[in-house]
């Protein structure tokens, strides 16, 4: 195996990249290698599907698949073999269908028909044993020898994207929000990789109109969100335990929370977010259900001690999983794209087996004091203040903005945020997103004039939202983003936020600083590149940084 995809990967003996029988995600060779042979298998449907959809034949279900196979190679998600290969027999019998659309419309236009190559014909066998010996020619490296590492880095840094894109256009489609733009763009996309480009013009523009795709996407998704559940509103969520029996939820699929909510209503059953599903807290149809007892712990990374300690069983509805301890394994459940070998996944919102485990379990035994956290600044709450904030501004009295969010991880040197976020001036906003916020969002931090220091605007999800805020706030002030006083400090570790930076990018938003360590298939020259056209930087020191930052505005 080879997988560069992740902040954790590999870095050892000069190496970039895990390369062992066991990635430092767990996840292990068989597995990986099948991850790469069904992204092969997906850029070969999409090459027939973005034909057939130019004929007018396009094809959703195609699209749908592509958007759920993706998602499974994220970094955290799967790590159940058995689940790659059935999906892979689906891969063939998707192409063979997309293919006959194509050729049928083309048909009956009289439009000659493409001889594809590549992936569009790679005949893709059942057996795992058969699979796994032509894996070499899937691997994210395949062809490194020929175009050099840094054309190969450009593609990963497309398809890293993509997976990012996949992901959150799948959150978008659990909440009943689709696109037939969305789908030809990222069939677009993958067609464009089956071609093995080398251009590195085309791999660039490629790259930055996968960036506006997501931002559509992200659109949906805030649209999904805020259609089914209400808009965020500033809530105090709960973050010490109440007395009886517990389901903790992490991962973040807000309609698999609805579901178990509604579900657990009268039961007798807490309910309890874990990680990137605290924002779950800031919405009225959401909040509403008083068994929504509040937030259990932190970051991802913290799951096997904190999962350890609940008292109830687990559910695991996306991105974030790691192994299962032997000490909570019978009792964590899996759903939607996420998978672990052993575990007991559930399909279609039946939490049946989930709320039996409830109630076989002793819960917590008494109430622990009580605890909160503000959470649920989206867009909304911000610009419903705008007319303050604007005037603070003018006033003197906000002086700058931070940006400081994204996803937090195990590595060394993610104490950086919290201390970039205790030197912050007391004169400055900071606006947070993603679970990067559980290093430092139970600090009081103060407020300016009645308005919190640190705004929460929720999952990295919503990345929409902070956008959204920065082009207000552009437009009232009668200038461009990058001539705000708002700096940037964006903490990467997957696929998901490989796509927000895209989506950045492609807004023409420069002078982000990018930690706490660089993508390891970035190489120098698409560093520079990136350097030269969007002043991107590298986490260097906090005092360093935020000084750079304020002298900058």
């Amino acid at each position: 195996m080879f997988c560069y995809q992740c902040e954790q990967t590999s870095r050892a003996d000069g190496v970039l990249g895990c390369a062992s029988a066991v990635g430092n995600c767990g996840k292990d060779a068989q597995t990986s290698d099948l991850q790469d042979l069904l992204i092969h298998a997906v850029k070969g449907i999409a090459q027939y599907a973005r034909r057939a959809r130019d004929l007018g034949a396009g094809s959703n279900d195609a699209g749908r698949f592509i958007l759920y196979a993706m998602f499974t190679t994220l970094t955290n998600v799967n790590f159940n073999p058995a689940r790659f290969t059935s999906m892979l027999v689906e891969a063939a019998e998707i192409r063979a269908a997309v293919k006959k659309a194509y050729e049928d419309a083309a048909a009956a236009q009289g439009v000659a028909v493409e001889e594809l190559s590549g992936p569009a014909v790679w005949d893709i066998p059942a057996a795992t044993n058969e699979l796994l010996a032509q894996a070499e020619m899937a691997s994210v490296r395949a062809g490194e020898a020929e175009v050099g590492e840094d054309i190969v880095g450009l593609r990963a840094l497309i398809l890293y994207g993509a997976k990012g894109v996949c992901a959150y256009a799948y959150h978008a489609l659990m909440l009943d929000e689709q696109s037939d733009e969305v789908y030809a763009a990222l069939e677009n996309t993958m067609d464009f990789l089956a071609s093995d480009p080398t251009d590195v013009d085309a791999l660039v523009g490629q790259a930055l109109a996968l960036g506006h795709t997501n931002l559509t996407v992200m659109g949906m998704l805030d649209a999904g969100n805020t259609g089914k559940f209400g808009t965020p509103e500033p809530s105090a969520a709960r973050i010490s335990p109440v007395a009886g029996k517990a389901i903790l939820v992490s991962g973040h699929d807000m309609a698999d929370l609805a579901a178990l909510l509604e579900q657990t209503e009268g039961t007798g059953i807490n309910v309890y977010t874990h990680g990137e599903m605290l924002p779950a807290h800031s919405y009225p149809e959401l909040k509403k259900y008083a068994h929504l007892a509040g937030n259990y712990g932190g970051a991802w990374q913290d799951q096997q001690t904190e999962f350890a300690n609940f008292p109830g069983p687990i559910l695991m509805t996306s991105n974030c999983i790691i192994e299962p301890a032997a000490s909570y394994r019978r009792r964590i459940f899996t759903a939607g794209p996420v998978g672990w070998p052993g575990l007991r996944h559930i399909e279609n919102h039946d939490f049946s087996t989930l709320i039996q485990a409830a109630n076989a379990m002793p819960g917590f035994a008494a109430d622990s004091e009580e605890e909160t956290i503000t959470v649920g600044f989206g867009r909304d709450a911000v610009l419903g203040v705008a007319d303050v904030v604007i005037d603070a501004v003018k006033a003197g009295a906000i002086k700058h903005f931070f940006l400081v969010g994204g996803c937090d991880g195990a590595a060394s040197g993610r104490n950086y945020y919290s201390d970039l976020v205790d030197q912050t001036p007391k004169d400055s906003v900071i606006l947070t997103l993603g679970c990067a916020k559980y290093r430092f969002n139970k600090k009081d931090h103060g407020d300016i004039g009645g308005i919190p220091r640190l705004l929460d605007m929720g999952q990295c999800n919503d990345s929409y939202s902070a956008i959204q805020v920065a082009v207000a706030l552009s437009k009232a002030f009668e200038c461009e983003v990058n001539e705000l006083p708002l700096s940037l400090f964006v903490s990467w570790f997957e696929q998901k936020a490989a796509a927000v930076l895209l989506t950045l990018l492609a807004l023409n938003i420069k002078g982000i600083t990018l930690g706490p360590t660089l993508p390891a298939f970035i190489t120098p020259p698409v560093l520079n590149t990136l350097v030269e056209a969007f002043d991107i930087k590298a986490n260097t020191t906090p005092e360093a940084d935020l000084a750079a930052a304020l002298a900058a505005n």
